[in-house]
């Protein structure tokens, strides 16, 4: 970096000519030192952030660069014995990085929707974009949400992306097969809906090869929410600063709120873990413990809930047999599938 400023010092010295100020070598080495800090800001907007930040920055620099000239030029010859000279390597760094900072954040502004608007696309309603991953393209349902009209702005749909549904969709596995041309479908049905805006984005982000990190570093880069159903992902882009939006959670809000006391019909299933134990589950997929059910497997019988428990996977219901079910709340003394009448004290016998 020394030895870039003293060689930007080193051609700059012309400069010496424009006034008594831009004498000796010292504002030129100012000079170079900050092209140098210009040149490496450039770089880093060139790495770290999309063309449209490194493009402001640069137009940023550029403006603050002539903003730097104007007000060296009105600067008065000194102030009580301190030259000009000295403020004007100060001024044209402040107006460099003031300039450039400042454009580059214009550029990222228009990262998203303002990015859709530029390319001669309309823009969306809402500010948001969101960058959807394969899990919640196969899941099917971000597209009957979209269409609800609870997912405004854009949703973006990286290369690398489709790249992997495609790669599922020809998958020798028929079930595999079956997600990946599900999700191309989803992804047909998302484009044509007009509730929502949907942009393939061509960024591949080569330097890392995780789709996953991918999705993060691409989400972080445009500023965006990150639309995924993938537990793991979930938490990565959280520990990474990214905003996600996660159906499954969605899907757990808007469940009916179910109290201890209330009765319902369900389908005994299946058997549960202890003794006795049927299980049930309701339209949404919450599971259903009901007491002393295992020998009404395959009918439907009324209960009521008895309590409720919060999991990471979801909510989970316990419930028992209810009197209008015709059945005893303790277990059976009778053989199985024999008629469901109450038991017979034994002082009557």
């Amino acid at each position: 970096m020394i030895l870039v400023a003293l060689l930007l010092g080193l051609a700059l010295r012309p400069l010496s000519s424009l006034g008594e100020g831009w004498e000796g070598p010292l504002p030129s080495l100012a000079a170079g030192l900050a092209f140098g800090a210009a040149a490496l800001a450039a770089e880093h907007l060139l790495r770290a952030w999309d063309i449209w930040a490194a493009a402001g920055g640069a137009l940023g620099l550029l403006i603050g660069g002539l903003v730097g000239v104007v007000v060296v030029r009105v600067l008065p010859e000194g102030t009580a014995g301190f030259p000009a000279a000295a403020l004007r390597p100060f001024v044209y760094l402040v107006a460099l990085y003031a300039g450039g900072v400042g454009g580059a954040r214009f550029g990222a502004s228009l990262r998203g929707d303002s990015a859709v608007a530029l390319l001669g696309r309309d823009a969306p309603a809402g500010p948001n974009c969101k960058v959807l991953d394969t899990s919640v393209i196969i899941d099917g349902r971000v597209a009957d949400v979209s269409e609800a009209g609870f997912l405004e702005g854009v949703m973006i749909i990286p290369s690398f992306v489709l790249r992997e549904l495609q790669y599922i969709a020809d998958s020798p596995d028929s079930l595999r097969r079956a997600r990946g041309r599900k999700g191309l479908e989803i992804l047909q049905k998302l484009k044509k809906a007009p509730s929502g805006r949907v942009v393939f984005s061509q960024e591949e982000i080569p330097e890392i090869r995780e789709v996953d990190l991918k999705l993060i570093e691409l989400a972080k880069r445009m500023n965006a929410k990150l639309l995924t159903n993938d537990f793991n992902l979930n938490k990565v882009a959280s520990l990474r600063g990214i905003e996600v939006l996660n159906l499954n959670d969605l899907a757990n809000a808007v469940k009916p709120v179910v109290l201890p006391g209330e009765a319902m019909k369900v389908s005994i299933l299946k058997e549960g873990k202890e003794a006795g134990q049927g299980v049930a589950y309701l339209d949404d997929g919450t599971m259903v413990v009901v007491d002393n059910a295992r020998t009404l497997i395959g009918r439907t019988a009324d209960i009521v809930v008895t309590s409720v428990i919060q999991t990471t996977a979801g909510k989970m219901f316990f419930g028992k047999l209810s009197s209008a079910d015709g059945l005893p709340a303790s277990p059976p003394s009778r053989p199985a599938g024999s008629p469901a009448t109450p038991l017979i004290p034994s002082s009557e016998t």
